[in-house]
């Protein structure tokens, strides 16, 4: 069954928290490079593209060891979703980063892209449809 906008957001706010961690350590690691100060484009402007190239990584990695693997982030099996291509094949890498590239492109509208999910008869939103991918709802597991 395809998963519905609430649910989809509930996985992506869980998911967000995760990432915002994560590159919170990320920039950790950045500090001794600065003196543990805010990194400056002005003073360090190749150390700046470094960081930002980093966080970017990172944030692909994180989707992408999760997506290529699993089918799901944790936010996702929070939530019983799973991800796949069209064609109920697990993402390649190819897919990860085709489909993060479409999600910019679904929030940049004021979200309009992640709305389409309310009218679509497919509940897809933008950058599924782009990326070739659908959210679907897991069953529950059986009760022991």
């Amino acid at each position: 069954m395809p998963a519905g906008l609430l649910r989809r957001l509930g996985a992506v706010l869980y998911d967000g928290l995760l990432l915002v961690a994560v590159l919170m350590v990320t920039t950790a690691l950045f500090l001794p490079f600065t003196g543990g100060r805010a990194l400056d484009p002005q003073e360090r402007p190749v150390l700046e593209w470094v960081y930002r190239a980093t966080l970017l990584l990172v944030t692909v990695a994180f989707f992408g060891v999760f997506w290529t693997r699993r089918g799901q982030t944790l936010g996702m099996a929070s939530w019983r979703l799973r991800i796949e291509r069209e064609d109920g094949g697990a993402l390649t890498w190819g897919d990860t980063v085709r489909r993060l590239a479409a999600a910019v492109l679904s929030w940049l509208p004021f979200g309009l892209g992640y709305l389409w999910i309310l009218i679509d008869p497919q509940r897809r939103a933008w950058h599924d449809r782009l990326s070739g991918t659908r959210i679907l709802v897991m069953p529950r597991a059986p009760r022991r």
